[in-house]
């Protein structure tokens, strides 16, 4: 799959916060002392199982967090929800990796300037309504985040975490991020909300980057 398109709009919030809507067997991971709620938008084009010849395209969005795995399970990503505005694909992702996938209206545009907008709407039936309506564009250099960076903490994951019945893991492969520091408006968002967040009191720290080629495996139980 590729992602294209990406916003990355990052949140500090107190480690307590996050900590407390972990499942057991997960640690918050900081960054000098913070934790961090991230959203992140983009378009997920031509996801297809290895050796397909046509794969499917549809914008994205989720709200997520950093985490320590148990037994040196190593630092990852714990996604408190995915919207999707691709029902088969949310169906896959909901049964094969066992992500809090939800369904949703979305529309990705970008303009002749560069100015990206992505807004979405949940219609997943028996999920929280969460909406989220923002612009965004580069407004820097590209660059590769340094190793120990906040920027390389933030986006250079490749590991996820979800729990089901039990706790599991999956890895994830892809080359180390492009990125630019981004703008951007956010009109609207209530997906903090809809995942039992108060909105962050602080401004969000963003970036941008073109896309990435990714390939996922498959989940192992790991408690």
């Amino acid at each position: 799959m590729r992602w294209r398109d990406v916003v990355f709009a990052h949140w500090r919030v107190d480690p307590a916060t996050v900590s407390a809507r972990l499942p057991d067997g997960l640690d918050v991971a900081t960054y000098d002392g913070d934790a961090w709620l991230g959203v992140v938008g983009f378009v997920m084009s031509e996801i297809r199982p290895r050796g397909a010849p046509i794969g499917r395209s549809f914008p994205e969005l989720n709200l997520r967090t950093y985490v320590t795995g148990p037994d040196g399970g190593g630092r990852g990503v714990y996604f408190f929800s995915l919207d999707a505005d691709d029902n088969l694909g949310v169906s896959v992702a909901r049964g094969a990796f066992r992500l809090p996938y939800y369904r949703a209206e979305m529309r990705h545009t970008r303009d002749d300037g560069g100015m990206m907008t992505l807004r979405s709407r949940r219609t997943h039936a028996d999920a929280p309504p969460a909406r989220f309506d923002a612009s965004y564009r580069a407004i820097g250099e590209a660059f590769t985040p340094e190793p120990g960076s906040l920027e390389a903490f933030l986006t250079e994951n490749y590991r996820f975490y979800t729990e089901g019945t039990r706790l599991y893991a999956g890895d994830i492969s892809h080359p180390r991020w492009s990125l630019a520091d981004a703008t951007a408006t956010i009109r609207s968002n209530t997906l903090f909300s809809a995942n039992g967040f108060d909105a962050p009191a602080s401004e969000p720290v963003v970036h941008y980057s073109p896309g990435i080629d990714v390939t996922a495996g498959g989940l192992g139980r790991i408690r």
